[in-house]
């Protein structure tokens, strides 16, 4: 079993790898992150801050890409091309089909925000060793070269397997453009989900509260994985936060996968 999942990983990595879009996306990523160094320079003593913000920033919104219009199309490609015909045929359970999915999806998407965290470094790197003094400014929060930034780079990896879950979800059962419609207002909406806790606060409709409440039970709350401005200002970031919030996350990943195999093999190909 386990075999036959990494190998249909091994394929998704091989094809997203190739995809030009996905090279054309880490490549504007790069350059934006390369770029935050200059906008760095323009201000007066805030460069710092403006390049990790922008590395972030950056790395976020392109990840996000990369997880919406890749995991959209991964099993519509699969049905659109008639492949899915070949592919299920081999001893290969429909869930293995989506789990590797998900899995290959995933492993792109740590090599790329590995790439996005390694140039945040070394632009950060390039500043420490050109002006030693920023280090021991008063104007720096943290160390130019915080080991704290990999605690977002984690958050927003984790924040991006449930968009990809997501994706893959709404892919087993409707379009391309409709599935990255609907992704991207869930992770919009995910960011305002803690609202929808004190919704009854603002209504008076009991009915429309308890709708309130379900959604927000129901709906990822994408909010807590955005510690970009703790760590750019050099707040501390407990551990225990940073794993509570990966573990809701990979939970929440797990269940909408979950989902996407059940739908998937009620699918009827005929």
């Amino acid at each position: 079993m386990a075999r036959v999942i990494l190998l249909v990983a091994y394929h998704v990595f091989k094809e997203s790898v190739r995809d030009k879009v996905l090279y054309n996306l880490v490549l504007f990523a790069t350059l934006m992150i390369s770029a935050s160094y200059l906008v760095g320079q323009l201000t007066a003593g805030q460069d710092i801050k403006i390049i990790k913000d922008l590395g972030l920033a950056a790395s976020a919104v392109f990840g996000l890409f990369i997880a919406v219009f890749i995991g959209v199309g991964l099993v519509w490609k699969e049905v659109d091309r008639r492949s899915v015909y070949n592919v299920l045929v081999k001893p290969l359970r429909r869930h293995h089909f989506i789990v590797g999915k998900f899995i290959g999806l995933a492993l792109t998407l740590l090599v790329n925000l590995a790439v996005m965290a390694t140039a945040v470094y070394l632009v950060l790197a390039v500043m420490a060793w050109t002006e030693p003094g920023l280090a021991n400014a008063a104007i720096v929060d943290a160390p130019v070269v915080d080991p704290n930034l990999l605690k977002a780079f984690l958050l927003i990896y984790v924040q991006l397997l449930v968009v990809t879950a997501l994706a893959l979800f709404f892919s087993t059962f409707s379009s391309p453009m409709l599935s990255a419609a609907l992704t991207f207002g869930l992770y919009v909406v995910g960011h305002f989900n803690a609202d929808l806790a004190h919704f009854e606060n603002v209504v008076k409709s009991r009915a429309a509260a308890r709708l309130a409440g379900a959604l927000y039970y129901l709906l990822p709350n994408l909010a807590p994985f955005d510690v970009k401005a703790a760590v750019v200002h050099g707040q501390a970031v407990p551990a225990g936060y940073v794993l509570l919030t990966c573990g809701y996350g990979l939970l929440y990943a797990a269940a909408v996968l979950g989902l996407a195999m059940l739908v998937f093999a009620r699918r009827d190909f005929k």
